[in-house]
């Protein structure tokens, strides 16, 4: 473990707890979920932008063939968000989180065939294991029920924020996490910015408080964190500690919006939560292997 380990560690801990507790905010803010993205992508660009020539990074990408990946890889993150808040605006911050969280498993059963490798019999186990969770959550085969429906929300959420994290991966992994965030907040901010119904002059003062909180501390803030965290751990431990997100939002939600998870939502989330931790461990112990 390096020298900059235990803070890094620290810093990845507080990080995952901001985005756990970005999920209050699709309750806290009076506004659609639509709304609540364009103006929380509109601040974090701002921020972001900030500590980008703060870093002294180049605003500027290196290659002209990279806007068209930022423009592509916003317009799928504004559409993620947007789902993200909405499923947890049908359901519940617990449920909607856990529905999102199927995504670390997506990506293990995508990318195979992304890569054109064989997909392992245990992930497929795991595919079935999430999918138990996910039917424990689910309170009727109806999307007359505004639960079902935001649970289906959260799991198009999570398809959408993996087919973020494989091109990324792929296309834009060159640049630093604050350098790829600004421009991918900056499309969605204007790719959804003509669809928003509230108007900024007509928000009071205490809509304001949230979204700047939302935009400043909940979405730059733990970008920057995780990106200075990611010099001093493992991808293991990244991985790993990505983990207690639906945790520290559902104990958030608890504390602060006095939403109590059922026995079900409980069990349904650990089987999820305990699936993606697995599959966690299992990818970078393929990953040393195969390096050995």
């Amino acid at each position: 473990m390096s020298k900059g380990a235990p803070s890094g560690l620290l810093e990845l801990h507080l990080a995952v707890l901001l985005f756990g507790g970005t999920a209050l905010f699709s309750k806290l803010i009076p506004l659609g979920a639509l709304d609540i993205t364009v103006f929380r992508c509109a601040i974090a660009t701002l921020v972001l932008a900030l500590i980008v020539k703060l870093s002294r990074q180049p605003i500027r990408l290196r290659q002209l063939r990279d806007y068209g990946i930022a423009l592509m890889l916003g317009v799928i993150v504004s559409l993620h968000w947007v789902t993200y808040f909405a499923s947890m605006q049908m359901s519940s911050v617990a449920i909607g989180m856990i529905a999102f969280f199927t995504y670390p498993v997506m990506t293990v059963l995508v990318e195979p065939w992304v890569n054109g490798t064989r997909l392992q019999l245990q992930d497929i186990i795991c595919g079935i294991a999430v999918l138990t969770g996910v039917a424990l959550l689910i309170p009727e085969a109806s999307l007359g029920n505004d639960v079902t429906l935001g649970i289906l929300i959260g799991i198009l959420s999570a398809a959408l924020f993996t087919a973020r994290n494989l091109l990324h991966k792929r296309y834009f992994a060159q640049y630093s996490g604050p350098q790829a965030m600004f421009y991918q907040t900056a499309v969605a901010a204007v790719f959804l910015g003509s669809f928003v119904e509230s108007n900024p002059t007509e928000l009071d003062a205490h809509v304001w408080q949230l979204l700047l909180l939302l935009g400043v501390v909940f979405t730059a803030m733990p970008h920057a964190l995780f990106t200075s965290a990611l010099r001093h751990l493992s991808a293991k431990t990244v991985g790993l500690v990505s983990c207690l997100q639906p945790f520290y939002g559902t104990v958030l939600a608890l504390l602060l919006l006095g939403e109590s998870p059922s026995s079900s939502t409980l069990i349904g989330g650990l089987l999820v939560v305990a699936t993606a931790v697995f599959e966690t461990t299992q990818s970078h112990r393929s990953q040393r292997q195969k390096k050995a």
